[in-house]
Order: C-alpha cells, then sequence, then structure tokens
C-alpha cells in the first residue's frame, strides 16, 4: 500500500513519450512475427498477429480520446533496415483501416436491425395498449380481465427492450472502435534497431 506522500502512478507514467505522444513499443525478433502465420496472404497484406493487434488497440484505450499516440516497432539491426522491415508501415494502416470497414460494416448491420426491431416493438406495443383498453373496457369489475390487460401492458413494453437495448446501448462500442481502429489506421510508426 503507497504512504500518503507517494505519488499515485498513472497511465502516462508506465509508456515512454516521444513529442508529447504516447510511444507504443513492440519488440520483434523477425518481421514475419507480428503478423498471423495462419494468413496464406504476403506477410505485407497478412493479418496482424491477435496478440499483436490488442495490445495496439489495448493501449488506445486506457487513454483519453484526445491522446496522441506514436507505434514503434523494434527489430534487430540487420533487419531493421531491410525492405521487408519497410512493409510494416503500409500493413500495420492497411489492417488497421481494413477493421475499420468491418466495424462499420457491423455498424451499419446493427443499427438497421435497431430501426427494423424498433418498427416491430412500437407496433407490437400499440397494438398491446389497444388490446389492453378494449379488456379493461369489457368488465372493470373482473379480476381476470383486470390482470390480462396488465399482462398486456407488460408485454407491449417488454416487446420495446431489444430495440432500446440495441439503439441505446449496443450500437457505441462498435462506434468507439471503429474510431479507435480508425486512429490507429493514421498513426505515425517507426521502425527502429533494437539495441540489446
Amino acid at each position: 500500500m503507497p504512504l500518503a506522500s507517494e505519488p499515485v502512478p498513472t497511465i502516462e507514467s508506465m509508456y515512454r513519450q516521444k513529442d508529447g505522444r504516447v510511444l507504443i513499443e513492440i519488440k520483434l525478433t523477425s518481421v514475419i512475427q507480428l503478423f498471423n502465420s495462419f494468413d496464406p496472404a504476403p506477410f505485407y497484406e497478412k493479418e496482424l498477429d491477435s496478440e499483436a493487434e490488442g495490445y495496439i488497440v489495448d493501449t488506445v484505450q486506457d487513454f483519453p480520446a484526445k491522446t496522441k499516440f506514436m507505434i514503434h516497432i523494434f527489430l534487430p539491426p540487420a533487419i531493421a533496415a531491410s525492405e521487408e522491415a519497410k512493409k510494416i508501415i503500409p500493413a500495420i494502416h492497411n489492417h488497421f483501416q481494413y477493421r475499420m470497414l468491418v466495424t462499420e460494416r457491423k455498424f451499419r448491420a446493427k443499427f438497421r436491425f435497431g430501426r427494423f426491431s424498433l418498427i416491430v416493438g412500437l407496433s407490437f406495443l400499440a397494438i398491446a395498449l389497444v388490446a389492453s383498453q378494449i379488456v379493461a373496457s369489457m368488465n372493470s369489475s373482473s379480476i381476470a380481465l383486470q390482470l390480462i390487460s396488465y399482462a398486456l401492458l407488460i408485454i407491449g413494453w417488454v416487446a420495446m427492450w431489444q430495440p432500446v437495448t440495441t439503439l441505446l446501448y449496443e450500437l457505441w462500442p462498435i462506434i468507439r472502435l471503429k474510431r479507435i481502429y480508425e486512429r490507429i489506421s493514421t498513426m505515425e510508426i517507426e521502425i527502429l534497431p533494437l539495441i540489446a
């Protein structure tokens, strides 16, 4: 437990910075180590390794939205200056541009589903409200009819659960992830020699 006089460490203090930008540093022994080994495409078109992608995305998510970043890829000196190493920069940018497009497509599909479920939910709610009023007006002293009337009201509002959940809560994480992918897809990347 830290003493009262000790400063509390912040997330910023755990990362090095350069020119006011937080450095996302990745140390590799080879270029191919950065990519998914099961992807049959040429390495500069391959998907990033899931751990490398997760590390970059998690780092960006840990910081406020206005934080600026730079990615440093460290490779052994003999590899860092190679033509193969130079292709890492467009490969990372392309990977995250693709992720951004996939996430945007997912957002559009989820939004369409939300609109459709809202129309269905509102229609069902209107029918349930009308049915509830009809049942309630039949015999106001009948407990069974009152229960049916209340049940119809409850069922009508329950039908709104899915559209409300989709449109109010499920879309925002997708938008946030899309923005993160977009930021990473334009980040400055430097390939540097790994000094032992």
